[in-house]
């Protein structure tokens, strides 16, 4: 069964070359079972970018500078818990350019696979993802939500974003 994890600040990372992008399948917590990028918590004191480099070192053995970041999308999902509760997580999203090493399996994401930006395994990932991940890969930047059932199987509502110029807050 999935563990149920409440967060509220967390970052997400696509990395990409050409016409291709990264991901991977997420072992557990949020997105367990799903083709995903990289990314967790923001830890106490960190900046959004700094946390997307911890958890890149953390979650696929590989080094970045904050520069090889470009942030295209600011995302809060509204959660339900399995006890009717609610959180929302705001997620800072980025797609990574350059990086040192090897993306490598760990305990958090198995399977590194690059997949054409055209061809994405859209049923094997989250839902949410599925309606705002083409948009950013073509070039623009949003901010957006969506509102997730217990567990985030379920989506409720329709997934919500605008069209920003620029992120000032990296």
């Amino acid at each position: 069964m999935q563990e149920e994890k409440i967060l509220f600040n967390a970052t997400l990372c696509f990395p990409v070359k050409g016409d291709e992008i990264l991901l991977g399948r997420k072992m557990q917590k949020i997105g367990q079972g799903c083709w995903n990028g990289y990314g967790g918590g923001i830890e106490n004191g960190e900046t959004p970018a700094q946390s997307m480099l911890r958890e890149l070192n953390e979650e696929a053995g590989v080094t970045a500078s904050a520069d090889a970041l470009e942030k295209v999308a600011v995302m809060c999902f509204h959660n339900t818990t399995t006890d009717g509760g609610s959180f929302v997580c705001k997620v800072h999203i980025y797609l990574l350019h350059k990086w040192e090493g090897d993306f490598q399996t760990t305990d958090e994401i198995s399977n590194p696979t690059w997949f054409k930006k055209k061809r994405l395994p859209l049923k094997e990932m989250m839902k949410a993802d599925r309606k705002w991940l083409r948009v950013v890969l073509k070039g623009n930047k949003i901010v957006g939500e969506a509102k997730y059932g217990p567990l985030q199987k379920t989506l409720l509502g329709k997934v919500k974003f605008r069209f920003v110029d620029f992120f000032v807050d990296n």
